[in-house]
């Protein structure tokens, strides 16, 4: 998203979507000057907890089936542990100001829950570092990435980043709120369209050989996949759209191209699943085959046996 312009017609001051109470307050929290360390913080957090995992858990979880890999796919599957477990947390922590934001009309600057301190625009700043934190680590980390999977990653981390940037660094801070804000529906679509595919990663290195069950797995992978990028290019878009006349020319053509770039990341991982879940069909196809043929040729063997005895 990019920086918002007052319009030049004071007649469309009646379409902002998202409730006025949030330009009640032009900054989105206190903890923006602390962004540097924030995000260094969750990039220490997410590097203790996969040295803990690898080293004293991996093994005992998964046994042989975690030693069994080579080091791209061992890679990877710590990977999806720690991605998944970020998006967990992601979800359950700002499900709550999400709602209030949203539907309840609280501003930024809202106390989250019972503290005297902490504010909903404090929660979604300590998240969106998280999220690129997550997301910065899977880069560093993960030993073999897609250059689909690279561009989106990189893009929706400069998003992120220059979400909050425009805030800050710009005379319209209010439009920058509302800016961030719609950052925050963009991630929490990518967030959870992107969550069962690492559940499914998972399983499939656990259960290599449970077909029936794998292309189960694979088959709710695509589809939620797909539908989730459906619906979020649907709402996102749609805010952008409402809000076309507030955006400088740059942004009316960079942002869909990122969009473009984050929606054919997903759509790539979606026709992957249909792949894997197509290839799990004819291992359960070749099973059948080598099962029938197993059938036939015991009872040729009890026909030949009941011949030779005369039955």
């Amino acid at each position: 998203m990019g920086v918002i312009h007052d319009p030049p017609d004071h007649k469309h001051n009646n379409s902002h979507i998202l409730s006025a109470n949030l330009a009640l307050h032009s900054s989105i929290s206190p903890l923006i000057p602390y962004s540097g360390l924030i995000l260094t913080v969750a990039l220490v957090i997410i590097f203790i907890f996969r040295y803990i995992f690898e080293l004293f858990l991996l093994t005992r979880i998964y046994g042989k089936t975690y030693l069994s890999l080579n080091e791209v796919n061992r890679r990877g599957f710590i990977n999806h542990h720690i991605a998944g477990i970020a998006k967990i947390t992601m979800l359950v922590t700002g499900a709550y100001p999400l709602f209030l934001v949203f539907f309840e009309g609280a501003t930024l600057h809202h106390k989250f829950g019972h503290s005297n301190t902490v504010t909903l625009g404090d929660i979604f700043i300590v998240l969106n570092h998280l999220f690129c934190a997550m997301y910065i680590f899977e880069l560093f980390f993960r030993a073999k990435l897609s250059p689909v999977a690279i561009m989106h990653h990189i893009g929706a981390i400069v998003i992120a980043q220059s979400a909050i940037a425009v805030t800050v660094a710009t005379e319209h801070a209010q439009d920058g709120v509302l800016d961030f804000l719609l950052c925050i529906i963009w991630g929490i679509f990518d967030v959870i369209a992107e969550f069962w595919p690492h559940v499914a990663i998972i399983l499939y290195r656990c259960h290599p050989t449970k077909h029936e069950f794998l292309a189960k797995v694979f088959a709710s992978a695509c589809i939620t996949t797909f539908a989730g990028t459906v619906i979020e290019t649907v709402v996102v878009m749609w805010l952008f759209g409402s809000l076309w006349y507030r955006w400088t020319l740059v942004f009316k053509i960079v942002t869909p191209i990122l969009h473009c770039v984050f929606s054919a990341a997903q759509l790539w991982g979606a026709w992957n699943f249909r792949s894997m879940w197509l290839r799990q069909r004819r291992f359960i196809e070749e099973e059948r085959v080598k099962e029938s043929g197993m059938d036939l040729r015991e009872e040729g063997r009890m026909v030949a046996e009941n011949t030779r005895s005369g039955v």
